[in-house]
């Protein structure tokens, strides 16, 4: 029974993300796409942020048959102006921009820190640790006059523990914890909440790959994570009002495969 005093329609206003407009970066496929879906049914304004166009089409076509209002934006997180340009688009679309989650990252081929190669390294980071940097400096001015922003940047559990095999990957992942970390130090006074989000829910073709079958091995839960059911949610909280007091964390949204660290 609630205690008499709680105001049940603040309370569901906290939890709401009804009428904000967030950006899913890397949001045609994988996580992004599960938690655009999770944020659109839950009725947010949805902006699909992705590189692929007919990827990009997909979602916004799920997205618009759920009601929400849906913008897709193509762009390549490796280019700054890119970047910018999606965010001047949806402020011209939607006239704000309340959050942004940063999952879209460019990939290359695990090696270990001896065979690492300086181009994979300058991938993960230009795609990865500036393509974070850029967005986050592209929201920001928007942000700051609001008074109210949410920031979600995307970390990796295999950075926190050093996987083997991640060295380049890890290097970006924990820079941008790094960098999250700072953010929601010096941005907290503009009203701008800054978390990470570190996920376990590994596509389809990493299913019966070694690290795949490494993490089944040592879940506690014993399965893979689901994008729009388990991660959707953790993304919606930290793009609402409910996670006021919570900022410069990293949500370990892996099952607790982390406690194996």
């Amino acid at each position: 029974m609630l205690h008499p005093e709680v105001d049940t329609d603040t309370t569901r206003a906290m939890h709401s993300v009804e009428g904000r407009t967030i950006i899913v970066t890397g949001s045609g496929q994988g996580v992004g796409r599960g938690v655009a879906n999770h944020l659109a049914k839950a009725g947010a304004n949805v902006v699909v942020a992705e590189w692929n166009a007919e990827k990009m089409r997909r979602t916004c076509d799920e997205l618009t048959g759920l009601g929400a209002r849906a913008l897709g934006v193509e762009v390549d997180i490796m280019q700054r102006d890119q970047i910018e340009a999606m965010v001047e688009r949806t402020v011209a679309e939607f006239g704000r921009v309340d959050g942004i989650i940063n999952n879209a990252q460019t990939f290359r081929a695990n090696a270990p820190v001896a065979e690492v190669e300086t181009d994979d390294v300058e991938v993960f980071y230009r795609s990865g640790v500036l393509g974070t940097l850029w967005a986050m400096q592209a929201v920001y001015p928007h942000m700051k006059a609001a008074g109210w922003g949410r920031i979600v940047n995307f970390g990796s559990s295999m950075g926190r523990v050093g996987g083997a095999g991640f060295g380049a990957y890890n290097a970006s992942k924990e820079a941008i914890r790094g960098l999250s970390r700072t953010a929601a130090r010096e941005w907290a006074p503009d009203g701008i909440i800054v978390n990470v989000i570190a996920p376990a829910a590994a596509p389809p073709r990493a299913v019966g790959s070694e690290h795949y079958e490494e993490f089944m091995r040592t879940s506690p839960m014993g399965r893979n994570g689901d994008p729009e059911l388990d991660i959707g949610p953790i993304a919606h909280f930290l793009c609402s009002d409910a996670c006021r007091f919570v900022t410069g964390h990293t949500f370990m949204v892996d099952g607790g495969n982390f406690l194996w660290s």
